[in-house]
Formats: structure tokens, sequence, C-alpha cells
């Protein structure tokens, strides 16, 4: 079944690293932290938590102005909650397949998840058509074509949030 859905992969930046450095209960102790804002984003925005990723996830939206406030609310908690490790994000959205009523695929869907692998820390990728949705108070900046894995022609894409809004204290 074909549906218009909208995407986010979340991730924490360096998470593997970290585990090596500082071990498994300090890891488990970020990712109870992280988790926990991604549930109450997840509630306060009206998205859904499509599947979790190790120290990641992948978030669906109906609404693409619902993911477009919640991203960047969810890279904003993480950074008060003064976790070790930064968030990254990629968006996209569009018509994908429905497939067996529980997961989706399609380009949006791929293209989300490259975003957020090519995406630096606390930047959050996205695909140009979601800052149409983007409130007046957030922080929305071009970022240009970017050639992105498994995906044939470059996108255009822009940056939301603090990566947007110059936030130097973040880095």
């Amino acid at each position: 079944m074909r549906v218009e859905r909208w995407f986010s992969f979340v991730d924490l930046s360096g998470f593997t690293s970290f585990g090596d450095q500082f071990g498994d209960d300090e890891s488990v102790r970020v990712l109870t932290l992280f988790r926990g804002a991604v549930r109450q984003v997840a509630t306060d925005f009206g998205v859904r938590i499509a599947k979790w990723l190790g120290d990641g996830c992948m978030l669906v939206s109906v609404d693409p102005a619902q993911l477009v406030a919640a991203v960047p609310k969810l890279e904003g908690i993480t950074h008060d909650l003064e976790l070790p490790l930064s968030m990254h994000a990629g968006c996209a959205g569009g018509d994908v397949i429905l497939l067996e009523g529980d997961d989706y695929t399609g380009r949006s869907v791929n293209l989300a998840a490259r975003l957020a692998t090519a995406a630096r820390p606390h930047e959050i990728l996205a695909t140009v058509d979601l800052a149409a949705y983007a409130a007046d108070d957030l922080s929305v900046e071009p970022a240009g074509m970017i050639t992105v894995a498994g995906i044939h022609d470059p996108v255009e894409v822009v940056r939301f949030g603090c990566a947007a809004a110059g936030d130097t204290v973040r880095a």
C-alpha cells in the first residue's frame, strides 16, 4: 500500500567509541536518558517511534510539520540533558510503501537514513521541501546540494535547529 509519510533517523554521534571507552553501564545510562527524551518528544509532537536502532531510532509522522518541530526539540533536549554525546539526524518524506502493515520502504525512508549518516554532531539535515513546514522561530538554512550514498542524483538539503542557528556553544 502506498502512503505519504515523513521520516527522521536520529542517532547519537560517536556511540561505539564512547561504549568502548566508558563501558556498557555508562552506555546504558546514556541510552536510557536518550530514549526517555525520544519517548517524551514522540508523545508531545504526535510522531511515532517506528523502530529503535541501537543508539538511534526511526521516527515517522503523517504530518511533516509535526516531524519538523519534533526533531529540533529532541536535539535541544538531548543537549539540555548534558549527554556526553550529541545527536544528529536526517529528515525526508513523501510517498512510500507501507510493507506488511508495520514497516516502510522507499526512497524517502532511505534518504532520511542517509541524511542522518551525513549529518555532523548537532546537525539536522532535511530535504528542502521540509523547510516550508518549519515554524517561524526555527532556524533553517540552506546546506546546498549533497551527494548521498545510494541516491543517484545530488539532493538539495537544508539544516534545521542549532546548527542552522550557528550555536557554537554546542560544538
